[in-house]
């Protein structure tokens, strides 16, 4: 079966394929970008252990630098009962 050609498939074929490609260059070089900078983070972590540091108490202090304030609060009361009612740490003395 034979589609007759018009100005829409012209464009859908020519210009559109010119875009996608386009696109798909960009995606690819921000993906080339992000992985150099993995590895970046992945040296300083390097760094950080082979001076004595534990990274994953500091990929936990980064997480929770990114946190809203209120939310840490707030994940951090919840975190406090749970622990208090499993026993694990001592209930807080109520006032």
């Amino acid at each position: 079966m034979s589609y007759p050609k018009n100005s829409d498939t012209d464009d859908v074929h020519g210009i559109a394929r010119d875009q996608l490609r386009a696109f798909v260059e960009r995606i690819e070089r921000l993906d080339e970008e992000a992985k150099a900078l993995n590895d970046d983070r992945k040296d300083v972590y390097g760094e950080a252990k082979s001076m004595g540091f534990d990274t994953k108490i500091l990929k936990k202090v980064i997480a929770i630098r990114r946190q809203d304030h209120d939310q840490r609060m707030e994940e951090e009361a919840l975190l406090d009962t749970y622990l208090q009612a499993l026993g694990m740490v001592p209930a807080a003395e109520e006032e």
